[in-house]
C-alpha cells in the first residue's frame, strides 16, 4: 500500500523537461528514440510527418491490429502534426512553429535539412536560441559524410560486430540495434546539456551526432587494450577480457552468467568451494582473476563440465547464498515476467487512441522529485494536427481546413 501511495504521488509531479517543446523530423529508429526519451522526461514532442505517409517505420511489423508494434515501441508520449515540407506554404509554416520551440531534432541525410531550405542557418534566424539535434551515418562532415549508412553499417565499421560471438567464428551482429540507439542516447543527452547552457547564455547551438562516433565511444576498453597493447581484440562469446569466471555456462537444464571481477575479495574461494572444486582454490595458475584469463584454456573445460552436473535453479540458490554475482540467462518472455522487472514497473499498459490498452517497456529513468513516465502510446497519424496548429500558431479551423484541402497538412 506505501508503495503505491508513493507511485502516486510521483505520477503528480511534472517530469523535468516539462515547458521544453521539440519539434521532431526524425524517423525510424535513432531519432525517435532519442525523442522518446526526451518525452518520457516531460517534454512536449511534436512528431512532423508527411501527410499520407509518416514515418516509414510506421509500415514495420509485426502489427497490432494493423497498428505497426516497431512505431509503437520507440514513438510513446509523442504527438503527431503532418506537414509537408516539400511545398513553400509548409516550409513557412514549420519555420513558425521554430519561433515557439525550444528544440529541432533530425536524422535525415546530412545537408538534407539544409538543402530543404530549413538548415541551422535558417531556422535560427527566426529563433536565435533554438538548439538543432542531427543525428547521421558519419556526421556533418568528413570523407563519409554523403554516405548512406544504417544499424548494421556503423555496427561494422565501428568494431562492434568483430568482437561480438564465439572465437573462431564469423562476426555476428547483435541482438539489438546499438547503432541507432547509441546514436540515440547521446542526442538526448546533448540536448539536455544545450538546453542547459542555453538557460545561462541565452543561446542555441547545432548539436551534430555521427552513429559512427558513437560506436567507437561505446566499445569501452577495447580500443584501449588495443591502444595499450598493439593487439587486436577478438570475439570471446560470453567471456570477459580480463576478468574470469565472468560468462555464461550451460547447466543442467539451461544456463546461468557467473561473473567474479578484481578486488573482490573471498569471490574465488567461495566459488571454489560452492563448486565443490577446493584444489583449485590454491593452483598459482588461478590466484587471480588475470592468472585465470591467462590459464583459461585449462580452467574451461573443469568449470563447464562441473556447471552442468545441476540445474540453473540449484546453482542461482548456492551461488547466491555465498555472495557470487550470477542470474538466470533469461529470453524475453522470462525477462518480461521476472519478479524485479515487474516490481519495478518496466512493462506497462498505456492509453492507446484506437487500440485502447497497449502494452509497453517503462523508462528506465527513476528521479525523487521530478520523475519521468510515460503517459500515453505513440500517436496515430496526424492525429494532433489540428490541435497543435491552433495551440502554438493560433490557426482556425477555416485556416486549417484550407490547408488540409491544399495537401499542406
Amino acid at each position: 500500500m506505501a508503495e503505491n501511495q508513493k507511485k502516486a504521488g510521483l505520477a503528480a509531479m511534472s517530469g523535468p523537461l516539462k515547458g521544453i517543446k521539440i519539434l521532431d523530423l526524425s524517423w525510424i529508429l535513432s531519432g525517435p528514440f532519442a525523442t522518446m526519451v526526451l518525452a518520457d522526461l516531460g517534454a512536449e514532442v511534436i512528431k512532423v510527418e508527411r501527410p499520407g505517409w509518416g514515418d516509414l517505420a510506421r509500415g514495420n511489423g509485426p502489427f497490432i491490429d494493423g497498428e505497426s508494434s516497431y512505431f509503437l515501441s520507440i514513438n510513446r508520449g509523442k504527438k503527431s502534426l503532418t506537414l509537408d515540407l516539400q511545398k513553400d506554404e509548409g516550409k513557412k509554416i514549420f519555420l513558425e512553429l521554430v519561433k515557439k520551440a525550444d528544440v529541432v531534432v533530425e536524422n535525415f541525410s546530412a545537408g538534407t535539412l539544409a538543402r530543404l531550405g530549413l538548415g541551422y542557418e535558417a531556422i535560427s534566424k527566426v529563433n536565435p536560441g533554438i538548439i538543432l539535434a542531427s543525428i547521421s551515418g558519419f556526421g556533418q562532415d568528413g570523407p563519409y559524410k554523403s554516405k548512406p549508412a544504417l544499424d548494421v553499417i556503423v555496427q561494422a565499421m565501428g568494431g562492434i560486430m568483430s568482437i561480438t560471438g564465439e572465437p573462431g567464428r564469423p562476426p555476428i551482429r547483435p541482438g539489438v540495434s546499438y547503432g541507432d540507439i547509441a546514436a540515440g542516447l547521446y542526442c538526448s543527452v546533448a540536448v539536455v546539456a544545450a538546453v542547459y547552457e542555453r538557460a545561462k547564455s541565452g543561446r542555441g547551438q547545432a548539436i551534430d551526432i555521427s552513429m559512427l562516433d558513437c560506436q567507437v565511444a561505446v566499445l569501452e576498453n577495447a580500443f584501449a587494450r588495443y591502444f595499450a597493447t598493439g593487439e587486436v581484440p577478438a570475439p570471446l562469446g560470453t567471456r570477459h577480457p580480463v576478468f574470469t569466471p565472468f560468462q555464461a555456462f550451460e547447466t543442467k537444464d539451461g544456463y546461468i552468467v557467473v561473473a567474479i571481477v578484481g578486488g573482490t575479495k573471498n569471490q574465488w574461494p567461495l566459488f571454489c568451494v560452492t563448486l565443490g572444486l577446493i584444489d583449485l582454490i590454491d593452483d598459482q595458475r588461478f590466484r587471480d582473476g588475470w592468472s585465470r584469463t591467462t590459464h583459461y584454456a585449462e580452467l574451461e573445460p573443469i568449470l563447464t563440465s562441473t556447471m552442468r552436473s545441476k540445474t540453473s535453479r540449484e546453482w542461482l540458490e548456492e551461488l547466491s547464498e555465498v555472495g557470487i554475482a550470477c542470474g538466470p540467462v533469461n529470453n524475453i518472455a522470462q525477462a518480461a515476467a521476472d519478479p524485479q522487472v515487474i516490481y519495478r514497473d518496466m512493462i506497462i499498459q498505456v492509453p492507446h487512441p484506437r487500440l485502447g490498452e497497449v502494452k509497453t517497456v517503462n523508462t528506465p529513468i527513476r528521479m525523487s522529485a521530478t520523475p519521468a513516465r510515460v503517459e500515453k502510446a505513440a500517436p496515430d497519424l496526424g492525429q494532433d494536427t489540428r490541435d497543435v496548429l491552433k495551440e502554438w500558431l493560433g490557426l482556425d479551423d477555416k485556416e486549417i481546413d484550407r490547408l488540409a484541402e491544399a495537401e499542406i497538412i
